[in-house]
């Protein structure tokens, strides 16, 4: 069921981002590649990369301390921060930091508790009216499948985080809009984010502005496609399974028309 709702929210973004892509065709520059260590979560010819957990680490702290504000990340759960690295304890305390909404109760109330490694990443916002409501009038959008959503995926996400400046002359911008070089039609909702030295690594890495915008693009690549390494794995089995049955297979046909030859 819940590989559904996925496929189903995948479809719909990609479609919003085709679209608003399409509408906006030439307004904005291509964004230059990027080296991701996992070769980009739509490469198919990287069987045998796979993520930088330091590095998604890292850009899971972005989310927390900067991201989670305003996005949500809806088809996560924070046991699935196991699979980056954290162990059982910290997962329980990362969960344990947060207020879930939950019930009702007996007395058919609503309540809130400590969150638990299987609660979903906690939405900042109780509905999209109120999101919506506090940015502006336009919800933030998830950022669950938001690499697989757009157009150039990561490279995307990173030119986007790092497109933003001043205007140039003659380009107006409407009030609440910021410039950016990347986003289509160069004036986005989002302020900037992301600044040098914004964070304090737990790891002691040196959180320039590039640093932040690879590191958070890469824990959104994993959240997009967190059994990358394992879909690529069972592909690669598959593919050479298919070439040993087909030389298996070519060598009985050669033995059984070897007469009538």
């Amino acid at each position: 069921m819940r590989r559904l709702r996925t496929l189903i929210a995948a479809g719909a973004l990609s479609i919003a981002g085709l679209t608003s892509t399409a509408l906006a065709s030439g307004d904005a520059p291509l964004p230059p590649a990027q080296t991701w260590a996992h070769g980009g979560v739509n490469s198919f010819l990287s069987f045998f990369k796979g993520y930088d957990y330091a590095s998604v680490q890292r850009g899971f702290q972005i989310y927390k301390e900067v991201c989670s504000a305003c996005h949500s990340l809806h088809l996560v759960s924070y046991r699935n921060l196991h699979d980056i690295g954290f162990n059982e304890e910290e997962v329980k305390a990362i969960a344990a930091s947060v207020e879930i909404t939950d019930g009702p109760n007996d007395q058919g109330e609503m309540f809130t508790r400590p969150g638990l490694p299987s609660d979903r990443f906690k939405n900042p916002f109780p509905n999209k009216n109120a999101a919506a409501a506090a940015n502006g009038g336009k919800a933030p959008p998830d950022l669950s499948l938001i690499v697989k959503a757009r157009a150039h995926h990561e490279d995307y996400i990173y030119a986007l985080l790092t497109g933003y400046g001043e205007a140039p002359a003659g380009h107006e911008l409407s009030a609440g809009s910021n410039y950016n070089k990347y986003f289509p039609g160069n004036a986005i909702a989002m302020a900037q984010p992301l600044y040098e030295n914004g964070v304090t690594y737990t790891d002691g890495t040196k959180a320039t502005l590039d640093q932040q915008a690879h590191d958070v693009t890469s824990f959104l690549a994993w959240a997009a496609e967190p059994k990358l390494e394992e879909r690529r794995r069972v592909g690669l089995m598959v593919i050479l399974f298919l070439v040993f049955f087909a030389g298996i297979m070519y060598a009985a046909k050669r033995r059984l028309w070897s007469e009538v030859h």
